[in-house]
């Protein structure tokens, strides 16, 4: 493939675990709390927070950032982009507008059990700069056939500036026809699954997150904040990505850790 690679060394990525359902009460409870705590402002009350996504003439400001949501999606693929991209409120002008799309505003399940009312459908979402993917519990297999999920995956991505996948959201993206030609990572244990599903992609093994175009995929897992926090800082500086991990405790550092960029 043309482009050059650069390859960034840094540790390994962490192996995923899921967190058993006992941790939901302090999930939700650190949910509730953590704006705060990371900023130093109170927590949105959160039917304030969602009612700004009610009217899409609303997003004229700042870029959109659609973060898919089906049943199964696990927390830490969701939670760790969809904070990183809010706290940019806080250290840019105009941040970052995040908000979740489902099949429907149907409520959906996490695979770790809270239940999630998705700002938007796929039918009545706005304009999406930033698509993200989370990995789900079925992104391998049962959702790569949901004709109507992938229909507007593959739409949704086409049109927007940037696609980034969280672990096993690669395949998503992949079967969307939306790593086409590009360079590109998965969760480290289902890379053979995703090299036999998808042979005629150039994978990577051994890195938190891969960039080729507009593509941005990653291990997953613990290190789901890295690439939220590369592309903030390839889209805002170096001083907001610096501001927003430094408001979630995070030692933010691109250089120490291992990925690769394609230049064209």
């Amino acid at each position: 493939m043309a482009g050059m690679t650069t390859i960034h060394p840094g540790p390994a990525p962490a192996v995923f675990a899921a967190r058993p359902r006992a941790a939901l009460l302090a999930g939700v409870l650190l949910a509730t709390l953590l704006p705060a705590c990371a900023t130093g402002h109170p927590p949105r009350d959160a039917r304030a927070m969602a009612s700004m996504f009610d009217d899409a003439s609303a997003h004229d400001a700042g870029l959109t950032v659609g973060i898919l949501i089906v049943d199964g999606v696990y927390n830490t693929e969701l939670t760790a982009p969809m904070d990183m991209f809010h706290h940019t409120v806080f250290h840019t002008e105009p941040g970052m507008r995040v908000f979740t799309v489902g099949r429907d505003r149907s409520p959906i399940w996490t695979f770790e059990g809270l239940s999630i009312v998705p700002h938007f459908g796929f039918d009545d979402a706005p304009p999406i700069d930033v698509l993200v993917v989370p990995s789900a519990e079925h992104s391998m297999d049962s959702d790569l056939q949901d004709a109507r999920l992938m229909a507007w995956v593959a739409e949704t991505g086409a049109h927007a500036d940037w696609v980034l996948s969280l672990c096993d959201g690669a395949f998503v993206l992949a079967a969307a026809g939306l790593l086409d030609g590009r360079r590109s990572t998965t969760f480290p244990s289902d890379i053979p699954r995703y090299r036999e599903m998808f042979p005629e992609l150039d994978v990577v093994e051994g890195v938190s997150f891969v960039h080729d175009g507009k593509a941005i995929t990653s291990a997953g897992g613990a290190k789901s904040f890295d690439p939220a926090l590369y592309l903030i800082e390839l889209l805002y500086g170096g001083p907001a990505a610096a501001g927003v991990a430094g408001g979630l405790v995070i030692d933010w550092d691109a250089d120490a850790i291992e990925h690769v960029v394609v230049a064209h």
